[in-house]
């Protein structure tokens, strides 16, 4: 392993694709930008972060024929908070979540978030006043919390965040556009082109 891998394999990136993407009529991480899918540029970005990729989903055929190793949300679970719940079973101990519906993600974003985490449970991005979980690196022995969190009956991320401990940082809007409606779908493709 040369230098350079050897600096990435201590971070695993997890895709978060198992939201049902109802107001994009469905299908949200097999929904084409450009010439790929959202699931394709989020795969592609974390591909650039870590040599341990995976996809989280609701099932197997949310997210095609991906190569990637595909872990299946825990029922009882919804949201990103399950997707978060499958990182457990990654073997590295930082995993960095991003959503499969923010094709932007600036270039900087493993390596501000880590190096803000300090002791903290987890490090999150944020833009505009706004804190986005989803894009989070979290402490993989942090994650083991989880069931207590569940058996509190809180179902929220940010929450979990809280209890864990978390530090931000900022960026500008303009790399945290979601894709949940065919408009805005049809922005990021006119951003692709």
């Amino acid at each position: 392993m040369n230098r350079s891998n050897a600096s990435r394999g201590g971070v695993a990136v997890l895709v978060l694709a198992g939201g049902e993407g109802r107001r994009l009529g469905g299908g949200k991480p097999l929904r084409r930008v450009g010439k790929r899918t959202l699931l394709d540029h989020a795969i592609e970005r974390g591909q650039q972060w870590s040599d341990t990729v995976a996809v989280a989903a609701k099932s197997a055929d949310q997210v095609g024929n991906c190569d990637l190793p595909v872990l299946i949300d825990q029922p009882g679970i919804g949201g990103p908070l399950a997707g978060l719940a499958s990182a457990r079973l990654l073997d590295c101990p930082l995993v960095l979540t991003i959503p499969c519906d923010m094709p932007f993600l600036p270039d900087d974003l493993m390596a501000r978030l880590t190096a803000v985490l300090g002791n903290e449970g987890a490090s999150l991005a944020s833009s505009g006043g706004r804190i986005h979980p989803v894009c989070g690196l979290w402490r993989r022995e942090s994650l083991m919390q989880l069931p207590a969190y569940f058996a509190t009956g809180r179902r929220s991320i940010m929450g979990f965040a809280e209890v864990i401990g978390y530090a931000t940082v900022g960026w500008d809007d303009h790399w945290f556009v979601n894709v949940n409606t065919p408009i805005d779908l049809a922005q990021a493709e006119r951003r692709i082109d």
